[in-house]
């Protein structure tokens, strides 16, 4: 087997002890010769190896050691990192988890249509799939009435804000499958590859504080949970209802003003510039605002990026 190692501008990774994996396939009506590859990232590490089927039955097998569990994919004679021209291609592809562990891959005519088994971590993220398919088809469902309209039934605010609720209701239904899967898999990589899923999506940030939360102390302290709980700490800091971030600046006059100076004041801090034409038209609301509640304890700071 050939093995070629590409370096990745990624977050350090913690060094653990790696342990072996091994994946037996069977795919029949592979030919001798035929070449598969298996491209998974290790550590901070892109790895690509390729194994041969050296007989009539289409049998293949990759062996390797890991740190931990990882998300790979297989190909079929084509490597599309490899040879950028091959990602053009229908490739004949199999998207599995790595992880240490014997698994085993059964198929009769491609990849595509193989069966996993004998994996535990592969088998949750089986489980996770059928969980999550009935509400994924009826998002694709929504999506796809959405394209359908005409442009002037898109600006149709009745229409678009039917569309809307339905994609909303979905949306938390998919959440609560999510989140119900993480509290009752707390020690599953299934269940930490989910919440990084989650947290990689801006507007599911919160969400995926709390998906966070209800991991194991095991995962958390993991490489991938200390990266994770690392790239989740600014959006702890500016979550609703978290103490805002202190921080000082000069006024004016070139005296220094702190954030904290306004303890026990409903505090708006607005960031504007001299050639931002939006903040200079929101400033009259602004100064409405200020007006109608200074007298309750309203305040508004006024941070210029100029």
């Amino acid at each position: 087997m050939k093995k070629i190692l590409f370096a990745l501008a990624l977050l350090p990774f913690t060094a653990f002890a790696q342990k072996p994996f091994k994946i037996n396939g069977k795919i029949k009506d592979l030919k001798k010769g035929d070449k598969i590859y298996l491209i998974y990232q290790d550590g901070a590490q892109n790895v690509s190896d390729s194994a041969i089927v050296k007989n009539a039955r289409g049998s293949f097998v990759f062996r390797g050691n890991l740190a931990g569990p990882t998300q790979g994919v297989l190909f079929l004679n084509k490597n599309p990192f490899a040879n950028p021209s091959n990602q053009d291609d229908q490739l004949d592809a199999l998207s599995l988890y790595v992880a240490p562990e014997k698994i085993r891959i059964n198929g009769q005519d491609s990849l595509k249509k193989a069966v996993i088994s004998r994996s535990a971590i592969n088998n949750e993220s089986k489980k996770l799939k059928a969980l999550t398919k009935p509400i994924n088809d009826q998002l694709a469902a929504i999506d796809s009435e959405y394209n359908s309209f005409t442009d002037q039934q898109k600006r149709d605010d009745q229409i678009v804000d039917t569309i809307r609720l339905k994609f909303e209701q979905a949306t938390s239904q998919l959440l609560k499958v999510l989140l119900d899967f993480i509290n009752e898999n707390p020690n599953s990589f299934i269940s930490l590859n989910t919440v990084g899923q989650m947290a990689s999506n801006l507007q599911q940030k919160e969400n995926a504080i709390q998906a966070f939360d209800l991991l194991s102390p095991e995962l958390k302290s993991s490489s991938m949970g200390k990266q994770l709980d690392a790239f989740l700490m600014n959006d702890r800091k500016t979550a609703i209802g978290a103490l805002a971030m202190d921080f000082t600046q000069n006024d004016p006059s070139g005296k220094p003003v702190k954030l904290s100076d306004f303890k026990g004041k409903y505090v708006l801090i607005d960031f504007w510039a001299s050639w931002c034409g939006p903040c200079r038209g929101e400033n009259p609301n602004v100064v409405a605002a200020y007006d109608k509640f200074k007298d309750r304890g309203f305040t508004v700071l006024g941070v210029s990026l100029d």
